[in-house]
């Protein structure tokens, strides 16, 4: 099973863009293999970072027209979020795709593990051990970082929320039926580019590699969330 964070700008040139990476991976992976990837949709949060900067300076009534214009969340339809990479995209438009229904953190696969992978998604484990990065966990998933850098490696939130008194947040979003308002762990990624390093330095399944013109590391979930848990903890002792 492999979750797959990719930059093709930074692969380089592919005839057929990212609907040829995504069956190369296919077919790298066989018939027994998953490809999965990360679908969320940040700009139909009222919450997220996107929507802060986006409405920043903006009077009360000008933040109720955005309101109204922001895209409600379809799980067969929503695109996932250009943030995301246009590799995201590409598996989620894949014809055998699966998508969990989580309004704000959604995720995609393909394969013979994708339900199980995306059938379980609550509100309230947007990033947690109960969805699908969850899953990935409990599967034994590798991710390919495909010339994408460590502090983006979205498992590191599974390592957050093992510490201790993690602090609950309200998120709200637009659903397909409207306004959807829930509690869940604060999360946050500014740390993952020091916690990275470190889980480099000290991890022994990561294998890495050139492929085209990125730098690309294969790294196993339950290694890197584990050395990450154990770092966090000495840190915050």
């Amino acid at each position: 099973m492999l979750h797959v964070q990719a930059s093709l700008r930074a692969l380089g040139p592919v005839p057929g863009g990212a609907a040829t990476v995504v069956e190369a991976l296919l077919e790298a992976l066989g018939e027994r293999g998953t490809l999965v990837a990360y679908t969320a949709t940040p700009e139909n949060s009222a919450t997220s970072r996107i929507h802060r900067a986006a409405t920043a300076g903006l009077s009360p009534a000008e933040v109720d027209d955005y309101h109204a214009r922001m895209p409600r969340f379809d799980p067969a339809a929503t695109p996932c979020s250009p943030t995301m990479g246009v590799l995201s995209e590409a598996i989620r438009t894949h014809p055998d795709a699966l998508r969990s229904r989580h309004p704000q953190t959604s995720w995609a696969a393909v394969g013979p593990q994708a339900r199980t992978i995306t059938e379980h998604h609550p509100l309230t484990s947007h990033l947690g051990p109960e969805s699908p990065l969850g899953r990935l966990y409990d599967l034994d998933a590798r991710v390919l970082m495909l010339g994408v850098p460590m502090d983006r490696f979205t498992a590191f939130h599974l390592a957050d929320q093992r510490m201790p008194d993690v602090p609950q947040r309200e998120y709200r979003c637009v659903g397909t039926d409207g306004w959807i308002t829930f509690k869940a762990p604060d999360l946050d990624d500014l740390h993952f580019g020091g916690l990275g390093a470190e889980v480099l330095a000290s991890a022994d399944g990561v294998t890495t590699a050139h492929i085209g013109t990125a730098e690309c590391r294969l790294v196993p979930v339950r290694e890197a969330v584990d050395l990450a848990e154990r770092i966090l903890r000495r840190t915050r002792a």
